[in-house]
């Protein structure tokens, strides 16, 4: 261990921790412009309430549970102050201590948190209580992130003590693709169950209602992924700067390949497809940033692309609402990436990593990014649709009938996001809009 601070370091990891800090308004745009003008406020309060929520929690616990180098399966619960020791820095990704602050990591880390909590609201979409959601946030953060968040991101100490059992076994996720990734998208699916289908779902319009709105959130994350992947290396390295390349390559091709498939599956690309496939693609390439080539990432992103715009249907298919698509998303996308390393990972662009099967390594690393993507679906399924039963069998997660097709806008907040006749227009007008069709 060591007490010399790299200012330079230090420089990009606090840049980074801000990058993806607004990631969550950019999240809040995106999601406001995809719903209907009625819930167009409720939406980006749910993630402006996460931000609040889950750095509370983890200044109070949060991340001692995530990188408190305590059990296999959780940290232990400290209230120590995060500054007290400088000198003590989790092995992320398995390498040496990082000549950085505690405090940089801790607020860098923190910001994961928040996004990966505020993704979950895109499921239950103009339909859920505000408070409601905000004890979800709180309880979801508590037993569902952090403890996986110890799994896979902790290291532990210079001897490999107290890290996380998925860490241990040689789980490779860079950025997130388990613990963001795969963790929203299955949150979102085990709640958009218990909260049940919006009204009118499958029968009447719900399109976005402001698509520039979401371009402009599509945008927002774009910029804050690469704080959120080339963050992840932790310094101002050439992991950083591989990162940062394969996030910027996968996130276009996916792009790319979304539009391809809407033009021959329905004979127009659409500006929703378009920040579709970047998301995708910028999910997918997420744990796999550093571990993969820039023509692995190509790959990826192509995959993601491909396979998200048909994954999206599943809905329809299974009889789930999940309104703004994080299963199709963040679920898909993470399971792909993850996955991917097994067959694309290769240790000639980064030593720390292992070779996957394309690169003669075999199906080692494979089964274990499979392990981990199983562990952490089965995880965070049963116990986010726990939290959510608990929750409205006792204070109610879903607004009621009559609120929702008021709008939940004027409803759970006494206000709207636009005014059309002077009384404001979320009510009247919104009813024929809304999210992913």
């Amino acid at each position: 261990m060591t007490n010399q601070i790299s200012s330079g370091d230090t420089a990009w990891v606090l840049v980074a921790a801000a990058m993806v800090l607004l990631m969550t308004p950019g999240l809040a745009f995106l999601y406001g412009g995809m719903t209907r003008a009625k819930s167009t406020l409720n939406m980006m309060m749910m993630s402006f309430a996460t931000m609040g929520i889950v750095t509370l929690l983890w200044v109070i616990f949060g991340y001692s549970i995530s990188f408190g180098h305590g059990g296999s399966f959780i940290g232990p619960i400290s209230f120590s102050d995060l500054g007290a020791n400088e000198s003590a820095l989790p092995l992320v990704n398995g390498t040496a201590p990082y000549a950085i602050p505690v405090l940089a990591f801790a607020a860098f880390q923190l910001t994961f948190a928040i996004i990966t909590t505020a993704l979950i609201s895109g499921s239950i979409a103009d339909r859920t209580k505000f408070i409601s959601w905000c004890l979800f946030a709180g309880l979801w953060a508590t037993l569902v992130y952090f403890p996986i968040a110890h799994w896979s991101f902790d290291f532990g100490d210079a001897n490999g003590a107290g890290a996380g059992w998925l860490a241990a076994r040689g789980l490779q996720d860079f950025a997130g693709g388990t613990v963001v990734e795969i963790n929203s998208g299955i949150a979102g699916l085990a709640m958009a169950v218990v909260l049940g289908k919006r009204v009118g779902w499958r029968k009447d319009p719900m399109r976005p209602h402001n698509v520039p709105l979401v371009l402009i959130g599509a945008g927002l994350l774009w910029f804050g992924w690469f704080g959120f992947n080339a963050g992840s290396a932790l310094g101002a390295n050439h992991l950083a700067a591989l990162a940062f390349m394969n996030t910027q390559i996968a996130g276009a091709v996916a792009l790319m390949g979304w539009l391809v498939v809407e033009k021959v599956r329905d004979g127009h690309p659409t500006s929703l497809g378009a920040a579709s496939g970047a998301v995708a693609g910028l999910v997918a390439i997420t744990p796999s940033c550093a571990f993969v080539s820039p023509i692995g990432a190509a790959v990826i992103g192509l995959l993601a692309g491909v396979i998200c715009s048909l994954a999206i249907g599943l809905k329809y298919r299974l009889g789930y609402d999940d309104s703004l698509d994080v299963v199709g998303l963040h679920g898909v996308g993470g399971i792909i990436g993850t996955l991917a390393i097994g067959f694309f990972g290769t240790k000639a662009v980064n030593s720390a990593g292992k070779d996957g099967l394309f690169y003669g390594g075999g199906t080692q690393l494979l089964s274990v990014q499979a392990l981990g993507v199983v562990a952490v679906i089965a995880y965070s399924f049963i116990v986010t649709f726990a939290i959510g039963k608990f929750l409205d069998k006792t204070i109610g997660m879903r607004i009621s009938r009559d609120d929702e097709v008021e709008g939940v806008d004027l409803t759970e907040h006494a206000e709207t996001g636009y005014e059309f006749d002077g009384r404001g227009g979320g009510g009247a007008v919104g009813s024929t809009f809304s999210g992913h069709s």
